[in-house]
């Protein structure tokens, strides 16, 4: 099944963000509903638009069928799963955001969120307690309809979801228009009330309704009957951090062993609100002359610090309570107390470089963690280019600034 460019357009209008991200990336269709493949996914979280414009192409039985007898069981997994599998694979709507939850999450998190799903606290996670996330995911994704809305949300609804919901067939929680912060909060909080509901119940009609998909198999088995523990679910969580990390790191290192300072600033920046991306370049060119370079190591110590930030963000209002500066020193203290995290005096070096634009040595901290936050969003937010210069451009620009 195919769908015009009018249609397409059409939809996207009662589509929230993330929806219309996935559709623009989902490249499968099936029996109605629409698929990423791990190629897909992986674009969608490192790339500003998909690499080719495509009609969602539509699977066979059979077709089907093959993919999933190819994926691997989840004690195989590895740091390049996604990249391994590329076009070999099937991504439901909810779990691309499942995916995108765990690219956010502390390594220290990682139990929590298993105990989350096991729901029975046998440390096992099978089939069934897993896609409950499908009704909690769905809950947290609805969307006030207004009237005249009902029918295309419902076409929406099957697209992404692969079957028609109600409106009210969804954890009932009080407090109806209070939005929890992430999807995280939400499962965090529909849990406990998801094991007193009927969700559990009807998860079995859940399954029956909806076909496997390539994560049901790597983590439950071709048969579905196979259970997930926490070591093989950690890594899977670790394996995903590292591979997108990996990604990143690759599309700037050409090769080689370290990326620019400039480009460690550009990969920050990127998936950020921030207006003015040029006054933090300038501010690191002019204050870091000499390139010395950012290693894949401190790349991924900094953003396991990043999936820690709330717990960062309180040590820095204790220090802001005791009417302390925010030095380097400080800084690199605050990040280890807070994380269990190590960065190098060089990584911490610059990071002051980009975000101390007024050059006292001093870190903006409200600043920093507000700049970050929007970086931690990255998938569920309209991604923004970075504005990039010519070396010509930046020598000149930078000879001004000495004058």
């Amino acid at each position: 099944v195919t769908e015009n460019r009018s249609d397409l357009e059409d939809l996207h209008l009662y589509a929230t963000p993330r929806e219309q991200r996935f559709r623009r990336f989902a490249s499968l269709e099936f029996e109605g509903q629409l698929y990423m493949t791990p190629y897909d996914f992986i674009q969608a979280v490192t790339s500003d638009e998909p690499k080719r414009t495509k009609k969602w192409r539509s699977l066979s039985k059979q077709e089907l069928n093959q993919i999933l007898m190819e994926t691997p069981p989840v004690w195989k997994g590895s740091s390049k799963l996604f990249r391994n599998l590329n076009e070999k694979g099937v991504i439901s709507y909810t779990e691309y955001l499942f995916l995108l939850c765990i690219l956010t999450k502390p390594h220290a998190g990682f139990r929590i969120a298993f105990n989350m799903f096991d729901t029975d606290g046998n440390e096992m996670v099978d089939k069934k307690e897993f896609l409950v996330l499908q009704e909690i995911f769905r809950k947290k994704n609805e969307k006030r309809e207004r009237k005249g809305d009902e029918e295309k949300r419902a076409m929406l609804r099957l697209q992404l979801y692969g079957y028609h919901t109600s409106t009210n067939s969804v954890v009932k929680t009080e407090g109806e228009d209070l939005v929890p912060r992430s999807y995280w909060d939400t499962l965090r909080r529909s849990t406990s009330q998801a094991l007193f509901s009927d969700l559990a119940e009807r998860a079995d009609d859940i399954s029956s309704s909806l076909s496997d998909t390539t994560l049901l198999v790597h983590f439950f088995g071709k048969k579905g009957k196979a259970e997930l523990n926490f070591e093989d679910f950690y890594r899977f969580m670790d394996n995903l951090q590292t591979e997108v990390l990996e990604i990143e790191f690759l599309s700037y290192s050409n090769g080689m062993n370290t990326i620019s300072e400039e480009d460690f600033a550009h990969i920050l920046l990127r998936y950020t609100n921030v207006e003015n991306t040029s006054s933090y370049l300038e501010n690191l060119r002019c204050t870091i002359p000499e390139e010395k370079g950012i290693t894949f190591d401190e790349f991924r110590s900094f953003f396991q610090f990043l999936n820690n930030l709330e717990d960062f963000t309180i040590a820095m209002q204790m220090y802001n309570f005791a009417s302390r500066s925010i030095g380097q020193d400080e800084f690199k203290r605050a990040v280890y107390v807070a994380t269990g995290v190590k960065l190098s005096p060089h990584l911490v070096n610059t990071v002051f470089k980009i975000f101390d634009v007024d050059r006292d040595d001093q870190l903006s901290y409200k600043e920093f963690i507000g700049i970050m936050k929007d970086r931690l969003n990255r998938g569920f937010r309209g991604y923004k280019p970075v504005q990039r210069y010519t070396t010509f451009k930046s020598c000149v620009r930078k000879e001004l600034y000495s004058r």
